[in-house]
């Protein structure tokens, strides 16, 4: 009778280690915190980029289409289809610029504002946990590097 061999892990490509490329680490640890905060806004009902959305709009309030489009680096036809099912479900309406009638500004509705902030509160809770073994300072530094790392320069793209 043949000895039963344990189950092999499944991975989902190459680990990383700690002397693998920033870049290749920065990515996954990219994934991994779109992991943990997408399933922390799916719990609510909204996909993640859904959630991004709203957050956009609640930090920079007036941005037009446009301009919400090129901060994300979604473009037109994903930012539309994105606003068009926030606008049905009542969290974003769009209002035409006054200089502009052209124009669109999406803004954020108080039910599209409530719901955000229980999706940032959940948020807030699983990045603390993936961050658990760090300490506040830690953490702090973190943040200052990869603020250091985007520094000015325009978004050339997106990881939505």
């Amino acid at each position: 009778m043949p000895t039963p061999q344990p189950p092999v892990a499944e991975t989902a490509g190459p680990a990383p280690t700690v002397d693998s490329e920033i870049t290749w680490l920065l990515h996954r640890a990219a994934q991994r915190m779109r992991g943990v905060t997408g399933e922390a806004a799916e719990r609510h009902g909204l996909a993640l980029r859904d959630y991004i959305v709203l957050s956009a709009l609640d930090k920079t309030p007036g941005l037009t289409q446009s301009d919400l489009g090129r901060s994300l680096g979604l473009d037109k036809t994903t930012l539309m289809s994105q606003l068009d099912r926030l606008e049905k479900r009542g969290l974003v309406v769009r209002h035409s610029a006054p200089g502009d009638r052209r124009l669109r500004i999406p803004v954020i509705t108080d039910a599209g504002e409530a719901l955000r902030a229980r999706v940032a509160a959940d948020c807030d809770t699983v990045e603390a946990a993936a961050l658990g073994s760090f300490g506040p300072d830690q953490v702090r530094d973190l943040r200052r590097m990869l603020f250091a790392i985007i520094g000015e320069s325009p978004d050339r793209g997106s990881c939505l």
